[in-house]
């Protein structure tokens, strides 16, 4: 696995949802570190409106070795393929399940299609992301770290949020008996929860957090009091998939900015 010195040279790191928002960002930062990074989505094409090129370009123009692979991570087949696919790499050796949706509803008006397609994405996707890359490092007699993109609603409800804070309260939880049951194989399992991030998973959500960023830097106020970056998120994702975290398993590692102290 990678140092604490940041270099996963020789690595292979797989991220779903890399094309866009936190995925986006924690996969450049990976292929800084010098990873070979895939990136799992279904689409190539950014949504950030500060990005012009496809992530995995970005990070060959840098120098760096990516691949793009659509994949739908609700469909546990489509992940055992973007795993099995990195065995032309070298086989997986850090796992992290990002991709995600959100549509806000009240609790009165969540329709079965709005929970199924949320839990599909979210919780699927992670439950059998864990699982597929955890057979190939089995398979490979390899360690490995699996690190997995929650909330702060999964302990903080919020609003119209109650079937998305149910996916990522349910992510903790995968991560939690994941790492139980993975220690033996040298497997560590954690999750990340991040505050509120300017991205796109919520159409309108970037140009008003990026407001309130600009707010709060003008006035001087403390992290707290604005939205975070995507680029905020990254060295906490390179830090758990690091031999730095090499006694880590199970845990959560809040990335708010402070907010739960405002």
């Amino acid at each position: 696995m990678g140092t604490i010195t940041g270099s996963f040279d020789g690595e292979t790191v797989i991220v779903t949802g890399a094309s866009s928002g936190i995925g986006r960002a924690v996969a450049l930062a990976f292929g800084r570190a010098d990873a070979t990074v895939i990136n799992a989505d279904v689409r190539p094409s950014p949504k950030d409106t500060d990005a012009e090129r496809p992530t995995h370009e970005t990070i060959r123009e840098r120098g760096g070795e990516a691949e793009f692979v659509e994949t739908d991570v609700s469909d546990p087949a489509q992940l055992d393929s973007v795993v099995n696919g990195a065995r032309e790499f070298g086989g997986v050796d850090a796992m992290i399940n990002n991709a995600g949706v959100h549509v806000s509803r009240p609790f009165r008006e969540v329709s079965p299609e709005d929970l199924e397609t949320v839990h599909g994405v979210n919780t699927r996707g992670v439950f059998f992301g864990t699982q597929a890359a955890a057979e190939d490092m089995i398979d490979r007699d390899e360690p490995g770290a699996i690190v997995n993109t929650a909330s702060t609603t999964a302990d903080d409800p919020e609003f119209e949020h109650s079937h998305y804070a149910a996916t990522k309260g349910a992510i903790r939880m995968i991560t939690r008996s994941a790492a139980l049951e993975l220690a033996q194989h040298g497997i560590r399992v954690n999750s990340v929860a991040p505050g509120p991030i300017a991205t796109e998973i919520t159409e309108g959500w970037s140009e008003r957090a990026a407001e309130s960023i600009g707010s709060a830097e003008s006035s001087g106020n403390s992290p707290p009091m604005r939205a975070g970056r995507p680029a905020d998120l990254a060295d906490a994702y390179l830090y758990l998939a690091s031999e730095g975290a090499d006694y880590v398993t199970g845990e959560q590692l809040r990335v708010d900015g402070g907010s739960r102290l405002s």
